[in-house]
This record gives C-alpha cells, structure tokens and sequence, in this order.
C-alpha cells in the first residue's frame, strides 16, 4: 500500500469562499446561518440556512459557462480551482494519473426547479437542451476533470450526507493501491429551493427556530433538527512519493478510512449505533495513539435528536472510556449541514486543527444533553497538541463514513 498525503485545499462555505476565511471564521465561533434570501421563505416553517454568500463563478470560469453549469457545479469549480493551485500540481502531474472523485448529495436542484418551471408554464420545447448536462450529479466530477485535464478513474459517488467523506476515503484507498498518482476529491451541495427545503421539513428533519442562535445547535439538549448549508470542498489527495518528488506542500497523511452501513432504515440512525462505531474504528486502526487527548473529532453534529446522542454511542464504543478525553466539535453549528458538501469541508477543518493545534468549537451549545456528555468544545475554540484528526459523516441511508488524517513524517 501506497502513503497517501493532502497537498491543497479549497473550499467555498457560508463562512468564507476560501479555505483561511473559513477556517479564521470557524476558530473565531462566528456565525454563518442567517435567513434565506435564495427566495422568499415568509411560508415556510424553517427561514434559516447557511446559504453562500458574495461568491463569484467568473473568477474560476467565463461567462459562457456559467450559463451551461448549475450552481453546484460552480461551487465545485471554485472549490477545486483553489487546491489545484493551492497544490501547484498543475503541469506537474500526467493526465491519465490525475483523477477526480467528487460528488453531490442531490445535483443540480436549482436548475431542476427551473426547467420544471419553464415545462409547467411554457411547454416542453421550452426546456432546455441543457437541462440533464446542468442538473446530474456527476456533472461535477466531470466539468473538473474537463477543466484540468484528468483522464484518469473519475467518479462521483452520491451518499447523502456522507458524500463528501467517502469521495475523499475512495480517492485515498484508489492511491493507495496505485491507481494514481492523485485525485482532485470533494463534494458540492447548492440545494436550498424551495421544494428541497419543504421536503427535509415535512420528513421533520430541519429546525424550525427562527433564531440564528438556536437553531443548529448540536449536542444540546434543546436542538430540534439541522439548518440546511450549501457550499463545496475539495482536497487534492496525492501520493506520498510523487508529492515529494515535486517538492510540494504536504499538509498531512490520510492514515485511515471507514465505510459501513447501518442497513436499519432510510433516515434514523440505528440506535446502538455499531455500524457507525465500525467505520470510526476501522479508520483509526491502523495508528496507535498512546494519549487519545491528541485526536480530534469533527463530529457528523447535525442538531438532530437522534443522531447527536446515536453519534456518541458510536464515539464510546469505537473508544470506550477514551472516549472521554476526546477533543470533539461540530463545525455544523456554524456553517448549517452542507449535505454531500459536508463532509469535504469538515475534512478541511479537521487537517487545519491538526496543523495549528486549535479545536474549532461548537457554538451555541448552552445546555448539553446528558446522553450527549463528551468534550465537545462549547463555544470557544481550544488549544491542543494534536496527532490525529477524524472526520465523521453519516448519511441518509444508513451510510457511515470517517477519515482519519495525521500529521506527516517524512522519514516514516
């Protein structure tokens, strides 16, 4: 098996359309969540989202394409437009060994009302001829690997909530065992429409409080339902000898990946949360961390009833009394659930903490649930001296993903 490293990042988030504004946000336990302005939500019974604010597609793509892309696919663009500069791979790399795995949780939902729109009002020779090309979930992956040209395996993976998280956990096992030298991984989400937030609030899943402050507020014992968010991550997860090579920069090691499945139901986590512990464990196996006061743990966090306490009986068995002494935060209280988007951007977040040894906090936790009685950073972020950093995503479905990233040696 190959060593596989990070070497560039970028995100597009409610808290900031690069990966430092993002990341000094998320330390500082600033707010992302506000009202929708998408459209008007003066009907509905949950306002608020992490929506996406001041973004530009014309800085990663002409004026030409944006009318061909839908608003996922731009996010995605952007986002990785900012690793593969960030990683400075490009011209650096063959085509056919450069790959792309990135997903989206729902595809091109915005397009989608509008072409239904369009057929509704004006009839079908009205919809578009760009119609399928806009909205698929796989149009992602596949306008990024256009753009850079990488000719090598390119998927898009869809799994809920747990998208982002396995994009990135197949890019580095596809590394791993040499299929090649590195993949542009993430995911994208830009689903805040009107149908898409009356569908997660008539399955009861979204907060209903109109208050920014108390609406995504996961592990507390008020929280009621997650916030929507929209945004997009990526990661450009290379191997270790070909990032060496080049003299790149190596932000870390992904040194582990889980994926289970519940197979319980189509929504609610399994109660004794065993697949879910499986995935954490098997992503953590491989390194033997003496003192667990230096991993942490981007929660999954959503703010829903059930799976904050189900998440922190899988933290306990994957750990058992360990469990304690974990440093975990859910990075959703600020930026809302970005869905297939979510779990890209908390990986980012987990390899920032790893490398400035600052835990990003969760906000807004004010009365913790007592079947929620981990350390899970209250309100201001902390320092800590960290050697692994893991990400956890758990999706509709019953999909579990976690990715286990550690600080990179170079004579390993």
């Amino acid at each position: 098996m190959k060593k596989v490293v990070v070497t560039g990042m970028g995100a597009i988030t409610p808290l900031g359309n690069d990966v430092n504004t993002f990341w000094n946000s998320i330390v500082e336990g600033k707010n992302g969540i506000s009202e929708i302005t998408h459209f008007d939500p003066s009907e509905f019974d949950a306002r608020l989202a992490g929506e996406v604010k001041g973004f530009d597609p014309l800085l990663y793509m002409e004026k030409s394409d944006v009318r061909k892309t839908d608003l996922f696919v731009q996010y995605a663009l952007g986002a990785a437009a900012q690793a593969m500069s960030d990683s400075n791979i490009i011209g650096n790399i063959a085509p056919e060994k450069l790959g792309v795995y990135f997903g989206s949780g729902i595809g091109g939902f915005n397009t989608f009302m509008q072409e239904h729109d369009k057929l509704k009002e004006r009839g079908p020779k009205r919809v578009s001829p760009m119609f399928i090309p806009k909205m698929i979930s796989n149009i992602a992956a596949g306008n990024i690997a256009i753009k850079f040209k990488a000719e090598g395996p390119c998927l898009s993976i869809t799994t809920a909530c747990a998208t982002g998280s396995n994009c990135i956990g197949e890019a580095y096992r596809a590394i791993a065992g040499g299929y090649a030298d590195a993949i542009i991984a993430g995911g994208s989400e830009a689903s805040i429409t009107p149908l898409a937030v009356a569908g997660f609030i008539n399955c009861m899943a979204l907060s209903e409080s109109n208050d920014p402050c108390s609406a995504s507020i996961p592990f507390d014992k008020c929280r009621s339902g997650f916030v929507m968010g929209e945004g997009a991550g990526a990661l450009i997860i290379e191997e270790y000898e070909h990032a060496k090579k080049r003299g790149a920069k190596i932000y870390c090691e992904i040194s582990g990946y889980g994926s289970t499945c519940d197979a319980y139901h189509v929504t609610a986590p399994e109660p004794e949360a065993s697949s879910a512990a499986r995935a954490i464990y098997d992503a953590a196996a491989k390194e033997s961390i003496a003192d667990m006061s230096k991993v942490y743990i981007n929660a999954h966090g959503t703010g829903t009833p059930l799976n904050d306490k189900t998440e922190t009986l899988a933290l306990k068995k994957a750990y058992g009394e360990d469990a304690y002494k974990l440093h975990i935060s859910s990075t959703k209280s600020m930026t809302g659930h970005m869905l297939g988007a979510a779990g890209a951007v908390e990986a980012i977040a987990s390899i920032m903490a790893l490398n400035t040894g600052i835990i990003p906090p969760t906000i807004n936790l004010k009365e913790p649930d007592p079947e929620c009685d981990l350390d899970y950073t209250p309100n201001k972020a902390v320092k800590a001296d960290l050697d692994m950093a893991l990400s956890i995503s758990l999706g509709f479905g019953g999909h579990n993903a976690c990715v286990a990233f550690k600080k990179e040696k170079a004579n390993e």
